[in-house]
């Protein structure tokens, strides 16, 4: 019979003692939480800092000797463990976070010998879920709606089970009608128009959605409209709003035009600069103007936040309005051929001037084109992204959403044609 050999641990270098340490910083930091939480006297919680400490070291230990076997006795244990706190307890609390967060702490602290940041960032994590149990209890049960929990869950199903299972390929001649491409279109509306309704939620109906529509500009500025043209839609009181909202998220479109051309081609930035200054200018003070308006409203108008966070058939109205420009731009394109390199860049500002941005200035950097070549090319991306934005605005938010924001938009384009030549 051979005796039992045990894979002892080589000498401790770095690696393992950052492990051990990130285990031990973990370990404390849940356990403190815990600790604050246990009570005191005869009926208090079994587990505190020194058992949520002690846990995560032993699970660096089991780690550290390199057995699965041994890992999973360890975590077997230490589930028993939990278990009978949980039956000593269950009369008074019958609750599991101790005892869950327990055999997380076990499971953190062997993650830590082989992944340590990844294990320091979900110690810091578990910490901070156990430290906002109070205000989580509040939202949850007292502050959320029935809707508003779909509506967070048909988000989620959207983007982490629908858009994954999507092919991400084209399905037509031309290269444009890409399934994923076009739900990752629909699920960014979605996301917008979500996050314009919790910055309502947040900061009031009249302030919310203009800081939303900035911020949601750097992410797509079309798509941060068609969300809040779908929230005038449902929410008349709020067109003000909506429209400072949208005009707002033009300053984000200006801002990333000049990042990058200034990593492209600095010198049509050079040639452009005094242009997109003045329709981030006329962009700014529209929506200050309509964030104003909406302030002001008379006190008869309500404030009061109602409706759905996002309207699923306006989402997908927009991706497929956006979808049938870019199929259109690019059969004129094909028309066009390859040497209508101005028209082609031009055409695809109805998708994004971002990227038409980027293709002209490259073309500008090879010395392809020259830069007076080139800024027209991006003055024309500019102005095709523009009625993009038009026909965004009156599909999802209708005459009187478009009424309202057509100024602002034809205001931009008209300050940055005049400033290009003057």
């Amino acid at each position: 019979m051979q005796p039992t050999v045990w894979n002892l641990p080589e000498p401790l270098g770095s690696p393992q003692i950052m492990g051990l340490l990130v285990a031990l910083g973990a370990g404390l930091l849940i356990g403190v939480e815990r600790e604050r939480r246990k009570g005191d006297g005869p009926a208090r919680e079994a587990a505190g800092v020194r058992t949520f400490t002690l846990v995560a070291l032993l699970g660096a230990t089991a780690a550290l000797f390199g057995s699965v076997t041994l890992v999973a006795v360890g975590a077997l244990a230490v589930g028993l463990l939990a278990l009978g706190s949980y039956l000593r307890s269950a009369e008074n609390d019958p609750g599991l976070t101790t005892e869950v967060a327990l055999l997380v702490t076990y499971l953190v602290g062997a993650l830590a010998m082989t992944a340590p940041q990844l294990a320091a960032g979900l110690g810091v994590s578990i910490a901070l879920l156990l430290a906002m149990r109070g205000p989580l209890h509040e939202l949850v049960r007292n502050r959320l709606t029935d809707r508003e929990v779909l509506d967070a869950l048909l988000l989620c199903g959207a983007a982490l089970v629908v858009l994954p299972l999507l092919p991400d390929r084209a399905v037509d001649s031309l290269g444009i009608l890409n399934p994923r491409v076009i739900w990752r279109l629909t699920v960014l509306v979605l996301a917008i128009n979500a996050f314009g309704y919790v910055a309502q939620r947040v900061f009031g109906a009249r302030l919310g959605l203009p800081m939303a529509g900035f911020f949601g500009g750097f992410v797509s500025s079309s798509a941060t409209i068609a969300a809040m043209g779908t929230r005038a839609v449902e929410r008349p009181a709020s067109v003000a709003s909506c429209v400072a909202a949208a005009a707002l998220s033009n300053v984000a479109t200006v801002v990333q035009l000049i990042a990058v051309l200034s990593l492209v081609s600095t010198a049509l930035l050079q040639r452009l600069l005094p242009a997109f200054l003045a329709m981030g200018v006329v962009a700014v003070a529209f929506g200050a103007w309509s964030a104003w308006r909406a302030v002001k409203r008379s006190a008869a108008a309500s404030d009061e936040i109602g409706g759905r966070a996002f309207q699923p058939r306006q989402a997908l109205v927009f991706s497929v309005t956006v979808t049938a420009l870019l199929y259109g731009a690019a059969l004129l394109q094909q028309s066009f051929g390859a040497s209508g390199a101005v028209v082609g860049i031009a055409l695809g500002g109805f998708a994004d001037t971002h990227s038409a941005a980027a293709s002209a200035g490259a073309l500008v950097a090879r010395d392809a084109v020259s830069v007076p070549v080139g800024a027209w090319a991006v003055l024309l991306a500019v102005t095709t992204n523009t009625c993009t934005k038009l026909v965004v605005a009156g599909v999802t938010g209708g005459r009187s959403f478009l009424r309202a924001l057509a100024p602002a938009l034809v205001s931009m384009i008209a300050a940055l044609w005049v400033a290009a030549f003057v």
